[in-house]
């Protein structure tokens, strides 16, 4: 067999899984006979979803990751191959400048393992933009080639999000893996070191929360409280803020809900706290997200269900191509999963919304 036909076979199973996961998402509120997300748009005086603006460039770096977690929706790990060429960066940062567009928000997998990464976030730092990198954490004490990374992102002004599911090992070791909470304790360690999260340092540390069952998030300014309250009293670690985001429907997660028969019941939590109020201030009305391989998405999950942005022009879907008149007039694109960003005070890349 060629390398084309394998690697063709391989392309034709990943597709074949994003349209069950569409199908399964589609069975799940249509079985239960509960209203579609584009219903609940309409009804709200929203459909189609339209943009707000350009703010916010979220790029993918690859699927590489030194973690396997289990409710990843980009089923990234260490033998995930998708990494971001220099080539497609370089097009990023073109880009980036005729856009005008001053946030990056980098994610991945793990982003600090391209091997470009470092010289992205420097460019980045030259053209004047806000960097975010969300690090899982455990990244920086993984190999010692990421040692220093706590001063590189302090000398280039990186404002950290790196996710903790809770501040007790036993929670967070059984969504992340064995040993990850003390790991990311150590890691927490090393960047309140060099300032990150300290008061009046100017380096930002936020962490994220994630439940690890079938259930939503609770608010998120108790669960700060509770966080911060923790985690200085047991380990004498500070940050600035705490995302509570819910789990969206779809690869990994999807896979836990359908396996431990609780995807029905999630679906219908979802529908039935839909809010309009943050289903105005979704984050794909003002973030363009960026695939591995350049493509253009309105947000990280459609990216991993492969619902490119509807441009008209299909030779407008890649960032080489980068049109904002094109972008800005776009339609969302919208599906069931999307119920899990209008679910009750919402969820973003930066916690609730509402």
């Amino acid at each position: 067999m060629s390398i084309g036909t394998k690697s063709l076979k391989k392309q034709n199973h990943e597709l074949s899984n994003i349209d069950k996961q569409l199908q399964v998402l589609h069975n799940g509120v249509a079985d239960q006979n509960l209203e579609s997300f584009s219903s609940k748009l309409k009804a709200s005086n929203l459909f189609p979803l339209t943009t707000t603006g350009l703010d916010v460039f979220q790029i993918n770096m690859g699927k590489m990751c030194n973690q396997v977690c289990s409710h990843c929706h980009v089923d990234a790990g260490p033998d995930r191959k998708e990494i971001m060429t220099k080539e497609t960066l370089q097009q990023c940062l073109d880009a980036i400048k005729k856009s005008g567009i001053n946030t990056v928000d980098l994610t991945g997998g793990a982003p600090e393992m391209n091997p470009h990464f470092r010289w992205f976030v420097e460019e980045a730092y030259k053209l004047g933009c806000k960097t975010i990198v969300r690090c899982n954490l455990t990244i920086i004490v993984a190999n010692k080639k990421y040692f220093d990374l706590p001063e590189f992102y302090k000398e280039n002004e990186v404002e950290i999000v790196s996710s903790l599911p809770h501040y007790s090992s036993k929670k967070t070791d059984s969504q992340r893996g064995d040993g990850v909470f003390d790991r990311s304790i150590r890691a927490l360690k090393m960047l309140n070191e060099v300032g990150y999260g300290m008061e009046g340092s100017g380096l930002t540390l936020n962490l994220v929360y994630n439940p690890s069952g079938a259930f939503l998030p609770p608010a998120q300014a108790g669960l700060e409280k509770q966080f911060k309250r923790q985690l200085k009293k047991d380990f004498e670690i500070e940050f600035n803020s705490l995302f509570a985001i819910t789990n969206i429907p779809i690869s990994r997660y999807l896979d836990y809900l359908v396996a431990s028969e609780n995807f029905e019941g999630y679906m219908e939590k979802l529908v039935n706290a839909y809010n309009p109020i943050a289903a105005k201030g979704v984050m794909c009305r003002n973030t363009i997200s960026v695939g591995w391989d350049g493509y253009l998405y309105d947000c990280d999950f459609n990216q991993m269900l492969e619902l490119k942005v509807a441009v008209g022009n299909k030779d407008l879907q890649h960032v080489k191509d980068f049109n904002s008149i094109a972008l800005l007039e776009r339609k969302i694109i919208v599906n069931e999963h999307c119920y899990g960003c209008t679910a009750g005070a919402g969820s973003s890349c930066g916690g609730e919304i509402t």
